[in-house]
């Protein structure tokens, strides 16, 4: 068991404990982390207001799951996740408990009842850095900063780039000594952490309020129908969506009609903002205005990954690449071409990026019920095929000769700049993944979508477009998670969380 340096100045430890169900694991986890995080905040505010002065280092440290494994288990090969690949001694850091309930109750339950063991709670000897202590969006004035005559990191702990990485979910993860813990979970707490306070930064929301469903857009007219559509759902009294969160936590409920939340906040809008269609237990849906561009695609799942979201996907416009394309007609992606570059040092382009089988039939059932086609007529509205994702919005402007003859050995039929970054990334991460985009020009044919030219089909086929995205994750709600969290997002190394 790990013993904390006497030379700090830090709360009382907790030793480990074993328990043998997961709502003790869970209570534990919240005790230790209110406890470190409530006297970190407490002691920072002491020192700014001069009622406390301390010589030695503030530390606190992360609470942490562990876990002894000592045979080879036998276990049920249909799952994805929820079991450690063989003997050892698993753990991994845990923030903000009392957020990940859900999903932490999920994930120990099955190791107990796979490895037949207990799991032990405790402190870790990751330190707790002070910004991750206080609440989403703090402000503290810099003159009060500078009132305390020392640099903050030689008092408190700062964040550490150096332990705040993707080693575990890329696959890089490397044991240095022989103290060292396997991990357990995808993300420490720390770099949870350090998402967290990204989304908050991002979005304009709190973490608290992501659902598990995830569309991303990068058209305000899709975040308009989808706020639209939100407040009708929910003003009507007859949906299981209990309110919809618009940046800067702005809450509509039934009985608090904020009809005109999009207008009032309109001057605070985030780079990236966010709307989230609440319904209980965060299996409602969240819609990002992502922006234009691979970089933007990166950051945001990035960070909605620490989440462990059970599906995203990604509603855009596109450059149609065929003749027998029409503008708006539909594209289903069922494979990537990443010309982004930056996931390459991540993920580098040989690995493929495959379909998942049970947002594809997800998808398509959607598009048929929207659109009221099936079979051989659905074909006239929508295309299967490879995407093509680049980083250079302008490529037209540039002699193209080799890019379009790429293009064409790929068999791409579609071009944007985001869907195989979000689609890599979900691979990478570990999180479903799916592109429904619907094509707004044809450079390769002359065709421009100019103001005001713009056909009764194309406006038709838009404006069902997000309806398609919202029809395509509420098939995916019905389905069994497990069933969902498709094992060809997992490597032969995992860790027992999803």
């Amino acid at each position: 068991m790990e013993t904390h340096n006497s030379t700090f100045y830090s709360p009382p430890a907790i030793s480990f404990q074993g328990c043998q169900n997961a709502e003790h694991a869970i209570k534990l986890l919240i005790e230790i982390y209110d406890k470190n995080t409530k006297f970190l905040q407490n002691t920072f505010n002491d020192i700014l207001n001069k009622k406390n002065f301390t010589t030695s280092r503030v530390r606190a440290y992360y609470p942490a799951i562990r876990i002894f494994v000592r045979t080879h288990d036998i276990l049920d090969s249909r799952f994805s996740y929820g079991s450690v690949a063989g003997p050892g001694i698993y753990q991994t850091t845990i923030t903000q408990p009392k957020l990940f309930k859900e999903y932490l109750l999920d994930q120990i339950n099955l190791l107990i009842q796979n490895h037949k063991v207990p799991v032990f709670i405790g402190e870790s000897d990751l330190p707790m850095p002070l910004h991750f202590a206080l609440p989403y969006g703090s402000h503290v004035e810099g003159y009060k900063i500078d009132s305390i005559k020392r640099p903050l990191r030689d008092v408190f702990d700062v964040p550490d780039l150096s332990v705040t990485d993707d080693n575990i979910v890329n696959g890089t993860w490397k044991k240095s000594t022989h103290n060292d813990f396997k991990p357990l979970a995808p993300f420490t707490a720390i770099r949870t952490d350090y998402s967290l306070h990204r989304l908050q930064h991002y979005t304009a929301t709190s973490p608290d309020f992501f659902q598990n469903y995830i569309l991303f857009t990068n058209y305000q007219f899709y975040v308009d129908e989808f706020c639209t559509i939100a407040k009708k759902l929910i003003l009507s009294g007859n949906s299981e969506y209990e309110a919809l969160i618009e940046p800067n936590n702005i809450i509509t409920t039934k009985d608090n009609k904020n009809i005109d939340n999009i207008k009032n906040n309109a001057k605070k809008i985030p780079q990236m903002p966010a709307y989230h269609l609440i319904r209980k237990n965060h299996s409602g849906i969240t819609l990002i205005n992502i922006g234009v561009g691979p970089s933007n695609a990166k950051t945001i799942t990035d960070h909605i990954a620490v989440l462990r979201p059970h599906a995203w996907l990604m509603l855009g416009h596109c450059a149609g690449l065929r003749d027998s394309q029409k503008l708006g007609d539909y594209v289903l992606a069922h494979a990537y071409v990443r010309d982004d570059h930056v996931l390459d040092s991540d993920l580098p382009t040989w690995v493929p990026i495959p379909a998942l089988a049970e947002i594809q039939v997800a998808l398509e059932k959607a598009v048929e019920e929207v659109s009221g086609l099936s079979g051989w007529e659905l074909k006239k509205i929508m295309r299967t095929g490879t995407v093509a994702t680049i980083d250079n919005r302008n490529w037209e402007l540039r002699d193209n000769h080799e890019l379009v003859e790429r293009f064409s050995q790929s068999r791409a039929i579609a071009l944007d700049m985001e869907s195989a970054t979000i689609a890599a990334n979900g691979f990478r991460l570990r999180v479903p993944y799916g592109t429904l985009l619907c094509v707004s020009d044809k450079p390769l044919h002359g065709e421009l979508k100019l103001p005001g030219m713009a056909s009764k089909f194309y406006v038709q086929q838009v404006n069902k477009h997000l309806e398609i995205g919202i029809k395509t994750l509420e098939l995916l709600r019905n389905m069994p998670p497990e069933k969902l969290h498709s094992r060809k997002l997992r490597t032969f190394m995992e860790t027992a969380f999803k």
